[in-house]
Formats: structure tokens, sequence, C-alpha cells
């Protein structure tokens, strides 16, 4: 019975292979296209807790804007005593992710400041309300620095 399914299974696999290389030889050869790699999304955990927030930044026009740099400012704890900031960078995708939030806070919401070149923005969030939530930058030409 064993040496009857081995000749089955060999029997299978030749004409699986003959079938396969009929294929081949009868369709047109593609050229194979090179797709663009996505970079990871870049991510800084605070380390204050399971909450997340992943962000979206684009340029006036519409464009992803790569290499922007979003920062945040965390009260934390009893009054608020403690202190964190964060700063992360976008990947050519213009999308970075902040994880180990609070899920609570002193004063909410975070406000997560993003700058390219000229251009800035800004995005709220609120982890008591939204745990794990996305948003979208939409950057926009800096006002004068009032002197």
């Amino acid at each position: 019975m064993k040496k009857l399914l081995n000749q089955m299974f060999c029997v299978v696999l030749l004409l699986g292979g003959l079938r396969s290389a009929s294929s081949a030889q009868s369709s047109p050869q593609t050229p194979i296209q090179a797709t663009p790699a996505t970079q990871p999304v870049p991510a800084i955990d605070g380390g204050l807790g399971r909450c997340s927030l992943e962000l979206s930044i684009t340029t006036p026009e519409g464009k992803p804007a790569g290499a922007a740099s979003v920062k945040v400012h965390i009260a934390y704890g009893f009054g608020g005593f403690h202190k964190l900031d964060l700063e992360a960078g976008a990947n050519s995708d213009g999308k970075v992710k902040f994880t180990g939030l609070p899920s609570t806070l002193r004063r909410p919401p975070l406000e997560f400041r993003a700058a390219k070149d000229q251009w800035e923005g800004t995005a709220t969030y609120d982890p008591a309300a939204e745990c794990h939530a996305t948003r979208d930058i939409k950057l926009a030409k800096a006002a004068p620095a009032v002197q």
C-alpha cells in the first residue's frame, strides 16, 4: 500500500511539473516590474501605557512629508509632576507612530506638532477617548515669529 501511494505521489509531481513547463512555454514572457519598497513606520515608545497614535503627515500639496519632525510634551502622574518630551522623524511616506502613551492624562488632549522646512501643523489626541488612533497632519506655511 505504501509503495502504491509513493508511486501515485511521483506521478502527480511529474504531471504537475509538465503542466507548469508547458504553460510557461505558451505564455509570453512579461518583464518583472520593480515596485518601490515601503519603509517601516518609525515608532517611538514612551513607556507610559498601552495607548498609541499613528500619524500621517502631508505637505500643502498633499504629498507625504518625509523626514518631518514630530514632537509631543506629556505631563503625567500625580499632579502632572512627571514630564516626558518625545520627538520622532517621519519616514519617506510621511508616517510615524507613538506607542506607550498613557491612557489618562493630567491635562488632555496631547498636542503633536509636526514641522518640516517652513511648514508646520498640529494634531490633538486624547487617549482616554480613543486609545489606539490614527490622525492626519496637513502642514501649512508657518506663521511668522513674533518678536
